[in-house]
């Protein structure tokens, strides 16, 4: 153990010296929380050894923003850095970063690069209409007293369903980067105001860091090797001494894994909801009036309704069925239904 104390030490050491020679210190802009360091530095005579090339430039304001530009794309504000991650978090000064995006793109030679991207289209909608639908988001940098613009990144059913239930109008498809990886959003629309998070490649190697790898894996390396496999020698004797006492656990509570999330409902569940074919009176159980609440259409004679449990909100049968499908919440009040019958007299 004491020699694995003087690896240790001697490597945070040599560590130390090496970024001493190398990068004199780290810079700080504002009360950003974040560190600016290698590969990053700001725009001074005596940080250019610490910015690994242009692209990793930095600015700081008289307001203490960090601003990076981005070739093509413009400045924007820098809210943090993940060295570990090699990710960088932007945001548009304007407080616009959705129409910003749908003109987003990084030339080939950008060290830069989107996390991840997916399609989104926009609509134009009537802002008289729309605004009454508090379920519905709106892009407020993207709209006026007139017109509002909204952004989904789902297709088919949803899609239509937006065009025809709140009047709008398909504008343009794009490809957009975001930084989420999830396949389905807890919402139709988005507001597309998370912040811009872009990656960059590992960056190059100088003759100071390849003395220090090849320093790292000669005596730092085998010293982690023999620490592992003595704690692992530990463990594995404490383990033996606790199975011969009764009555003992080792080890801290169970980790019970988070069940997977539910977007849709399935079949069996939607069909175990009540149906009713209507009469001549056209009567809807529950606290519904003479419209379908999607497809916003009169209710008809001999016109089969299903109604949600708990809320009893009715639709026509169709129309709730593909809501389910994509969306297990009332489309009215947002209640998690359960799949209990309701009993009309």
């Amino acid at each position: 153990m004491d020699n694995l104390l003087v690896l240790s030490v001697s490597f945070l050491l040599f560590s130390s010296v090496y970024a001493k020679n190398d990068c004199p210190g780290v810079s700080i802009c504002g009360n950003n929380p974040f560190e600016i360091r290698f590969p990053f530095g700001l725009e001074s005579p005596q940080n250019q050894h610490c910015t690994y090339n242009p692209g990793f430039n930095l600015k700081c304001n008289n307001q203490g923003k960090a601003i990076i530009n981005l070739p093509g794309a413009g400045d924007f504000y820098v809210r943090d850095i993940n060295y570990l991650t090699q990710q960088i978090q932007l945001y548009d000064p304007y407080d616009c970063l959705p129409k910003r995006l749908t003109k987003f793109q990084l030339p080939s030679s950008s060290v830069f690069k989107p996390v991840y991207y997916r399609d989104y289209t926009f609509l134009t909608c009537s802002t008289d209409l729309i605004k009454s639908y508090h379920s519905v988001h709106i892009i407020g940098c993207m709209s006026n007293s007139t017109s509002s613009t909204v952004a989904t990144s789902y297709g088919g059913f949803v899609l239509s369903t937006i065009e025809s239930v709140y009047s709008c109008s398909v504008t343009y498809t794009v490809s957009l980067p975001v930084s989420w990886t999830d396949d389905k959003e807890d919402i139709f629309t988005s507001k597309l105001n998370n912040d811009l998070v872009l990656t960059w490649p590992e960056t190059g190697s100088t003759k100071p860091i390849k003395i220090f790898r090849i320093v790292a894996l000669s005596l730092v390396i085998p010293a982690l090797m023999c620490s592992l496999v003595l704690t692992c020698y530990i463990c594995y004797k404490q383990s033996q001494e606790a199975a011969a006492l009764p009555n003992t656990s080792v080890g801290g509570a169970a980790v019970v894994p988070r069940p997977e999330r539910i977007i849709g409902l399935d079949h069996s569940t939607i069909e175990s909801y009540t149906e009713v074919v209507l009469g001549e009176s056209r009567r809807i159980p529950g606290p519904n009036h003479g419209i379908c609440p999607i497809c916003l259409a009169e209710y008809h004679p001999k016109e089969t309704v299903r109604c949600i449990p708990e809320c009893e909100h009715c639709f026509h049968a169709e129309c709730i069925d593909e809501w389910l499908k994509i969306k297990g919440t009332c489309p009215v009040c947002r209640s998690n239904p359960s799949p209990v019958h309701l009993n009309f007299s």
